[in-house]
């Protein structure tokens, strides 16, 4: 469990109790299409692990049967996947999280949550960068078109 906890990117901490056994099987294949790891734990071995790895969390202060919901490559999928996912099971409850080596509030995961991924960020980055050299290029093209049709307009003169 530490060395899980050592790689470790996000991850929300849920109470599944009094969840019926169909709603966390689905909850988990939810996680598990998304490439999120469902951890449910004792608190005191959660507690020691995260000790261990080197992150200060008050696990033993949440209250229920804890689940971890984590990734080691993606910082938003933990939140974002719950945050779809409670929308079902209502039933889920979200305590906190832990993002960039401290705890978060529901709040917090909640607009974590919000974000958007790695990829549509790195999308929008190429975009942006894109756009002045586009309108630079048009910008050059727009005076050749212009001389163009100024010889044609001197040819058909003449």
């Amino acid at each position: 469990m530490t060395d899980k906890l050592k790689g470790l990117k996000s991850g929300v901490f849920t109470d599944v109790s009094g969840l019926s056994v169909k709603k966390v099987e689905a909850l988990r294949r939810d996680c598990w299409k998304e490439g999120v790891a469902v951890e449910v734990t004792k608190k005191t071995l959660l507690q020691k692990s995260f000790k261990d790895a080197g992150w200060d969390v008050g696990v033993k202060a949440l209250k229920g049967e804890i689940t971890l919901v984590s990734s080691a490559t993606d910082d938003v999928a933990p939140a974002r996947i719950l945050k779809k996912v409670s929308k079902d099971i209502t039933d889920l409850k979200v305590l906190g999280g832990l993002f960039n080596h401290e705890f978060i509030d529901v709040t917090r995961v909640m607009q974590v949550a919000d974000l958007p991924s790695k990829d549509e960020l790195l999308g929008k980055l190429v975009y942006v960068m894109k756009s002045p050299i586009s309108g630079f290029a048009q910008v050059l093209n727009g005076n050749l078109r212009g001389l163009v049709t100024a010889l044609a307009a001197i040819r058909d003169a003449k």
